[in-house]
């Protein structure tokens, strides 16, 4: 078939690329600089053309992208035996036993079924449908440019950072393995190939977050392991349960059942979904996604916005129509809106960039979540389209802020304050960024109103609630680091941009997309969100966004570029003026110090209110965490132990 050989190739090269990464002299960046950046396009360019294929197609022709040559089934099962040695080998290094424990709980019975036959070989391997088709751009596209970023980046890293061994080339190995494992995910139909690509991305994970070797990283490192680890067995279980109990073998098998009609479908897809949770850093499992902050930049970007976390989110959209009306799905959106809410409230807490932006992902990831949960073709859209706001965004934020981090030694969102004048390309580009992630008309905002239209929909108040609260919670973290970006209270002195061209290589077509897609909302929900609901569901589902609504969206563009150029046309002709800092009255004249009420001279600062001391991380996190840990657990216990009874 026409699909295979492009399939097997977004498959399979990116490993072939690691491979190469590996053997390339850590020495010659340019030459290393330059075969990830053909090998990257040429993953980039397939990605695209195979997306465009699917996207193109009539609604229900996609089911002849259907493929049942793969991966030979040897290679499955040794490259299975592969992860768990690594595993095995690293927890003995490093004392961490349960790993080891975990790990065998959930590869060593999918090895049995495999070694003795009872996995079904003759299943379908491969599926790319529309939902896969809008997965491989994500990752063909924002994954790539991730790697192309890291190449310049690593440069840069070890020059800053001379006491961590340079092991740069295994690090973009580890990129390129990770974008593969991610296509094979998204490609897979068969339980069997999933499960094995979704252990990769675990691996991957815990390999990267521990790249410095320090005794941090390699603490953070095994808590996503463990973590990961945790969700695999649930993984595992559920694919047990389907091949043993359901003689069911492919994920789009399952998905086409209606668990109303036979309740013992909750226990995979409750299983699967808690694999989800593990994946996408929902409390009581973000922890590991706030640690992953240790590593390098290009992998908190990958991590946090193309890869990692979305394989969870991408599943609970798989199993969506499945979670409508059930206690699975209510539970799945109790969870969504809580981390929504909660991560929200905690963003607001701190000052390092990334630890905000990372806050922000599970906060974003939990919307994703709590959308999916509903079960409604509303919640599904809304989440499609946050997926694929959030992944352009985030990317860019991360890569920027790693950026700005190297040309002035700090991310904090404190040493900001000026950055437009400091460093006016990046603060431009993370305006945009920012921008991206919660105003008007950019998509995040807007598909939170297909969220609003969804958990009202589904008579839940609390979700309401969650999402009213948590957004305005998100106005606050994202407006009070604009405000420092453009805050200027006294003439600052410029900083040199040194960031290399290899990295502006991929940050201003993220730029650039954000604002292409803020234009094309209306297109990509008809045209490429719309067929994803049709398919999911089984029938033409009403455009969730109505012509009113792309009359609102265009005005609103149209204002975001109009309002500047209208005030700088009235601005012609007219003189600068330089307005003093009101002080309460006694601006010391040089606008950087004030006279106090006791005729002392002091120096002026400008500084955010974090409100640390009313729901800080020590005051919220654990709370959080044990809140969730008992919904997590009770939706397992209840949902799988009735359905078994």
């Amino acid at each position: 078939m026409p699909m295979l050989p492009a399939v097997e190739f977004l498959v399979l090269f990116p490993f072939l690329m690691g491979f190469i990464m590996l053997f390339v002299p850590k020495q010659l960046t340019s030459l290393r600089s330059v075969v990830a950046g053909i090998g990257g396009f040429a993953i980039m360019a397939v990605s695209i053309a195979t997306a465009v294929t699917v996207l193109v197609s009539k609604e229900g022709e996609t089911n002849a992208f259907l493929e049942h040559a793969a991966l030979p089934e040897i290679f499955i099962i040794a490259g299975e035996l592969l992860l768990f040695a690594v595993v095995v080998f690293l927890s003995l290094k490093y004392h961490k036993y349960y790993c080891i424990l975990l790990g065998a709980m959930g590869t060593l019975p999918v090895l049995w079924m495999d070694l003795t036959g009872r996995a079904e070989t003759e299943a379908c391997h491969l599926r790319v449908d529309y939902l896969s088709a809008v997965m491989i751009l994500i990752v063909g596209i924002v994954g790539v440019l991730i790697c192309i970023y890291a190449c310049g980046y690593m440069r840069d890293y070890h020059e800053h950072h001379d006491d961590i061994p340079n092991r740069s080339n295994y690090f973009l190995a580890l990129l390129f393995v990770f974008l593969g494992a991610m296509f094979g995910l998204i490609c897979s139909d068969n339980l069997g190939f999933i499960f094995f690509f979704w252990e990769i991305t675990s691996v991957c994970s815990f390999l990267l977050i521990g790249y410095t070797r320090s005794e941090e990283a390699v603490n953070n490192s095994f808590r996503a392991l463990w973590m990961n680890l945790l969700g695999g067995m649930g993984f595992a279980f559920g694919l047990m349960y389907c091949h043993l109990q359901l003689g069911i073998y492919t994920l789009y098998d399952l998905t086409k059942l209606d668990p109303a009609a036979n309740e013992v479908l909750l226990i995979p897809v409750t299983l699967f979904a808690f694999a989800a949770l593990t994946k996408s850093a929902q409390f009581p499992f973000s922890r590991w996604l706030l640690g992953a902050m240790v590593a390098p930049t290009p992998s908190s970007a990958l991590l946090h916005s193309a890869t990692m976390v979305k394989i969870g989110v991408y599943m609970l959209l798989r199993l969506s129509p499945m979670l409508r009306g059930n206690l699975t799905g209510i539970m799945i959106s109790v969870i969504g809106g809580f981390t929504f809410f909660a991560a929200s409230l905690l963003a607001i807490t701190v000052s390092d960039g990334k630890k905000v932006l990372a806050y922000s992902t599970i906060s974003n990831l939990g919307l994703i979540t709590a959308c999916a949960g509903t079960g409604t073709p509303e919640g599904m859209w809304a989440a499609t389209m946050l997926i694929l706001f959030h992944a352009v965004s985030k990317s860019l934020l991360f890569q920027t802020v790693g950026d700005i981090e190297n040309c002035m030694h700090s991310r904090d969102i404190e040493d900001m304050h000026g950055l437009i004048i400091k460093l006016p390309k990046l603060a431009f580009i993370m305006i945009i960024g920012i921008c991206g992630m919660f105003m008007a008309p950019f998509g995040m905002l807007v598909s939170k109103w297909a969220a609003l239209k969804s958990f009202v929909d589904s008579n839940s108040v609390w979700l309401v609630l969650f999402l009213v609260f948590g957004s305005g919670s998100t106005l606050f973290y994202w407006a009070k680091w604009l405000g420092s970006i453009c805050a200027v209270i006294h003439q600052s002195v410029d900083l040199e941009d040194i960031t290399p061209r290899s990295e502006y290589i991929s940050i201003i077509p993220l730029t650039t997309m954000i604002v292409i897609m803020c234009f094309a909302f209306p297109w990509m929900s008809n045209h490429m969100v719309q067929p994803v609901l049709n398919e999911a569901y089984h029938t033409n589902i009403p455009n969730v966004i109505g012509g009113s609504d792309v009359v609102i969206m265009i005005i609103m563009v149209a204002m975001v570029f109009l309002i500047p150029i209208g005030s700088r046309v009235l601005a012609l002709g007219k003189t600068d003026k330089m307005t003093m800092s009101y002080m309460a009255g006694v601006n010391a004249g040089d606008d950087r110090h004030y006279v106090d009420s006791f005729g002392k001279e002091r120096a002026l600062y400008i500084s955010n209110w974090y409100m640390e001391q009313i729901f800080g991380e020590k005051r919220l996190l654990v709370p959080c965490i044990c809140i969730s840990a008992v919904i997590v657990a009770l939706m397992v216990i209840i949902v799988v132990g009735g359905a078994w009874v």
